[in-house]
């Protein structure tokens, strides 16, 4: 065999060991994305579940502080309560596309997916921050006023 034909052979299959590990290189990091995605996607839900129960419980409360009669329901108390649990509702719709659909899913559909998930917690943040100083002021004010009766 000539010199240069195996010169030629090495070359070659230098090139095309090369071009297989770039391959399985690039593919690895799909694959690592993808499961970063997977992952996010969890944890966004997670923490969007937690972030609505926190609604829920805070309103609850507020309510029990605020009525003169906690069986009762209080003008928009009801309408909050539908909103908090539809989007519970839509959350375990989430939960459920992630579990039967995202396993198949384009990155583009995971990272759109995530997309949603981190705007509704955006819009979501604001009303439970807020609902978290009225919470703080109404137990100021309680607490203001039990004193002033105390004093009386």
């Amino acid at each position: 065999m000539p010199a240069s034909l195996a010169f030629g052979l090495a070359a070659m299959c230098l090139l095309l060991v090369a071009a297989g590990a770039l391959v399985l290189t690039g593919r690895r990091r799909r694959l690592e994305r993808r499961r970063h995605s997977m992952h996010r996607l969890l944890e966004l839900a997670d923490q969007l579940e937690s972030d609505l129960k926190t609604c829920r419980k805070g309103l609850r409360q507020a309510h029990a502080v605020m009525s003169f009669n906690p069986d009762q329901p209080a003008a928009g108390e009801q309408e909050a309560k539908q909103a908090i649990d539809a989007g519970l509702r839509s959350l375990l719709q989430q939960r459920l596309w992630i579990r039967d659909c995202a396993p198949d899913a384009s990155q583009q559909g995971l990272d759109e997916a995530a997309a949603d998930m981190s705007q509704t917690r955006a819009r979501l943040r604001p009303l439970v921050r807020a609902l978290e100083r009225a919470h703080h002021e109404l137990d100021d004010a309680m607490r203001e006023h039990i004193r002033r009766e105390s004093d009386v």
